[in-house]
């Protein structure tokens, strides 16, 4: 016979988020300066918050130019004679990856190759639309995307879900490079 606790702990249970369904954090007023890598906000005030389905739409009509933001690994101090194999990243295919650029605080010559990165995907038009992504639960692509609507770009999405989001939907991905720092 069924124990009537085990049975009204069962019923209490029903229609409580599971462990998984972590809510959503608050915007906050500024950039999220640590533990980058934890829930992010549902939204964006002034950006549009993309679900994978509209992401995929806008790729396959270019209708947008995606951003990674990621951070680079650099290369360690490594004695001589060693050999080093950099970990690829797989980037939303034709992507610009301005990696570093997410952060909370950026250095005054970071946030100018942020900047500058910007200007020429764009080809200096700051109404075309700028799709930010790094990983899923990553704070640096809401920083970044926020910083770009700062630096006067009106257009602009958040794809929350990341290159993670992508590849669980099967969608293709292909290994990039770092857009240069050009002095």
């Amino acid at each position: 016979m069924r124990s009537p606790i085990a049975a009204a702990v069962l019923v209490a249970s029903i229609g409580l988020p599971c462990a998984a369904e972590v809510a959503a954090p608050p915007e906050p007023e500024s950039y999220r300066t640590e533990n980058y890598r934890s829930s992010t906000p549902a939204t964006l005030r002034g950006a549009k918050v993309l679900a994978t389905a509209e992401a995929q739409e806008l790729w396959k009509s270019r209708a947008a130019i995606f951003i990674d933001v990621l951070p680079h690994a650099p290369r360690p101090k490594l004695p001589a004679g060693t050999y080093w194999h950099e970990k690829p990243r797989a980037d939303i295919p034709g992507s610009v990856w301005l990696p570093d650029t997410g952060y909370g605080e950026l250095a005054p010559a970071t946030a100018e190759y942020f900047a500058k990165g910007l200007e020429r995907a764009t080809g200096g038009d700051r109404t075309r639309m700028l799709v930010f992504y790094c990983l899923a639960d990553c704070w640096m692509s809401w920083n970044a995307a926020k910083r770009a609507m700062s630096i006067g770009h009106s257009n602009v999405a958040w794809y929350r879900e990341g290159t993670d989001g992508w590849a669980a939907a099967g969608l293709p991905l292909e290994n990039a490079q770092p857009e240069g720092r050009l002095e």
